[in-house]
């Protein structure tokens, strides 16, 4: 298992990954473009990508401008083996150590997702009128959790 930074040439794999899940699925593709993609991970903030022989299984995409987490998506084969824990690390670590600001994202509710966030340290504070979790994270809590 490996994690490096993506780069612009990953997006058709990140899109073969997003593709794949089982939950908080991607209801239209079209919403979502290699130029937006390419946004996130080159202007807007990071990303990381989780090698398994060769092969992209996860990603995760930081949007600093947005203040959020943009994705944190593995192949559902690759669940429970702790990469999503070490790209969700890997990618908490740099957005703390570019900025303060408390981070937010948003997940389906009755997900492994909401109970992946809720175990790694995430504070629901709402949810949308579709019913989706607004998590966030400080950068004292995750201080004090990277400590742990």
């Amino acid at each position: 298992m490996y994690i490096r930074a993506a780069t612009i040439s990953d997006i058709s794999e990140l899109f073969s990954v997003r593709m794949s899940v089982k939950e908080n699925v991607l209801v239209t593709l079209a919403l979502v473009t290699d130029e937006i993609c390419a946004d996130y991970i080159s202007n807007r903030g990071k990303g990381w990508v989780c090698e398994v022989e060769g092969s992209i299984v996860g990603f995760a995409i930081a949007n600093l401008q947005g203040n959020s987490i943009w994705a944190l998506f593995l192949r559902p084969e690759y669940e429970g083996r702790g990469i999503g824990r070490q790209l969700h690390n890997t990618m908490l670590d740099w957005y703390f150590s570019m900025t303060d600001t408390t981070v937010w994202l948003g997940t389906d509710a009755n997900t492994r997702a909401e109970q992946f966030y809720r175990k790694a340290g995430w504070v629901e504070t709402g949810r949308d009128a579709r019913g989706e979790i607004r998590f966030e994270m400080s950068a004292d809590d995750w201080k004090t959790l990277a400590q742990k």
